[in-house]
């Protein structure tokens, strides 16, 4: 009998998956057999997969996910990513099975935020480790920059409703105001694939560097994985103003008074306004939209 951390317990009665927490077991075993590997201990820190080591029958580590179903992830987007990639930036994936909604994947090391490393040396890895994902992958499948910030506007409505307006209408108008501009700004041309959710929980050791799991799986402009790492700084480090930026770095070339839900990256700021000059490479962020010789 399997164990299923209670965190991931709780979310799939949220989601109303009783039934797959009964026969979890089974598939477990199914999979087992059917992928030539022995599922191991459970992870603790997964909120909506069951996630365990596993051992494939040549004695490689490996580690099993399913997807809790009904919580809006899609294992086949992450599927298609790590296929993507071939073990560039991300895990290397060994097998995926889409009914099931299971991944087997490369074993990694230590998460980022187990190691303390200083901030601004957080960012120029994470930002480094995006970068290798980030490649036109025209026709793959993946939903699009304007796809997410359909759902996004979408999230905001019906969670506002559903949790009582807990904040006001202004500040909803805004957020919508924002999903709107990013889904109008999409362009096919300039999408690139993107992980869509860089953080240090997210980013692993692997052989002197960092592979990122869990990619949401999108195709828009690079900009986008930096958003989300300057929604995840924390906001006593991103008190700035245009002449001054946080202890220890460059002055910012811009000003926000707080952090992502300032609304920099949707309402069309420069995306290195509120993070280091060293971490943030404008070329590296700009070169997908540029025609390469063999795309002219």
């Amino acid at each position: 009998m399997i164990e299923v951390p209670a965190v991931v317990r709780n979310k799939a009665r949220a989601a109303g998956a009783e039934d797959w927490l009964e026969r979890l077991p089974a598939l477990v075993s199914s999979l087992e057999a059917d992928w030539s590997s022995a599922v191991g201990h459970p992870y603790e820190g997964g909120t909506e997969a069951f996630v365990a080591d596993a051992t494939r029958a040549d004695g490689t580590p490996a580690v099993l996910k399913v997807l809790v179903p009904g919580t809006g992830n899609n294992a086949s987007n992450e599927a298609t990513v790590l296929r993507l990639v071939g073990g560039d930036g991300c895990p290397v994936l060994y097998r995926h099975d889409p009914d099931d909604g299971a991944l087997l994947m490369e074993r990694l090391g230590r998460p980022m935020y187990e190691l303390g490393l200083p901030l601004a040396r957080r960012l120029e890895i994470l930002c480094a480790t995006a970068e290798r994902i980030w490649r036109p992958a025209p026709d793959c499948g993946l939903p699009t920059g304007a796809d997410k910030a359909r759902w996004l506007a979408d999230f905001i409505v019906t969670s506002w409703q559903e949790l009582d307006r807990p904040c006001s209408e202004k500040t909803v108008d805004h957020a919508l105001a924002c999903a709107v501009r990013r889904a109008q700004a999409h362009r096919d041309e300039r999408a690139v694939l993107v992980h869509g959710d860089v953080h240090q929980l997210n980013a692993l050791q692997h052989d002197g560097g960092f592979r990122l799991i869990d990619p949401d799986g999108l195709l828009a402009e690079a900009e986008y994985d930096l958003g989300v790492l300057m929604r995840a700084i924390p906001s006593s480090s991103l008190a700035v103003t245009p002449s001054t930026g946080p202890a220890g770095w460059p002055p910012a070339r811009g000003s926000i008074s707080s952090p992502y839900g300032s609304g920099a990256l949707s309402s069309g700021c420069r995306p290195d306004c509120s993070v280091p000059a060293s971490t943030y490479s404008p070329s590296a962020a700009t070169r997908w939209r540029r025609p390469r010789p063999s795309q002219a």
